[in-house]
């Protein structure tokens, strides 16, 4: 259980995948501009990695590993995910249109989010069994949420204040997500 418990400490905080990994970037700062938006693009995130990381487990240990196709894991891992968020969007346009269209483009970048495809592939090189994947899975979603939902508050606030012309917009996210990662670093000597 100790070991579930740093798992999800060090994905969430320590390790967080946005700021220590720099993996999610793009719809990090892309669907960071308001707390709505950002929160639901978060809590897809959380979900996909979740079931992203149970399934690619299992087609590795009982499909991809007992037909020795190993080589394969990434383009099999990306058509799994692909296919969650499908299903995820199809899901969400049923029961909340205007969540789909606050999302809009987003969504789909689900899919090709390197954070859901580096959750799936750490999950096998560390070597984790299916309750240790299903921790690392979530955590990371979690750390993602995180990042994003801190991003879009700040980012809010940052609408109301004097910043420079030239500093406007996307150059100001990059300042500030990169003062959050390194706020994030001072966690590295806890574990």
């Amino acid at each position: 259980m100790g070991n579930l418990f740093v798992i999800f400490i060090t994905v969430f905080l320590i390790n967080n995948f946005v700021f220590a990994k720099f993996l999610g970037l793009c719809p990090f700062l892309g669907v960071s501009k308001d707390l709505k938006s950002a929160s639901c693009m978060g809590l897809a995130v959380i979900f996909v990695m979740s079931i992203a990381s149970v399934v690619t487990w299992c087609v590795n240990i009982y499909i991809l590993v007992p037909y020795d196709v190993t080589y394969l894991k990434t383009i099999v891992f990306i058509l799994v995910i692909s296919t969650l968020v499908q299903f995820v969007e199809l899901f969400i346009s049923k029961v909340s249109p205007t969540l789909q269209r606050v999302l809009g483009i987003y969504l789909p970048l689900i899919t090709t989010n390197c954070a859901v495809l580096g959750v799936c592939i750490l999950n096998i090189q560390e070597g984790f069994n299916l309750l240790e994947t299903i921790v690392h899975g979530f955590s990371a979603g979690l750390g993602f949420t995180l990042a994003i939902c801190m991003m879009a508050g700040i980012r809010e606030r940052l609408e109301f204040s004097k910043t420079p012309v030239s500093m406007r917009g996307f150059p100001i996210s990059l300042i500030v997500g990169s003062l959050m990662a390194l706020s994030f670093f001072g966690f590295q000597g806890f574990l």
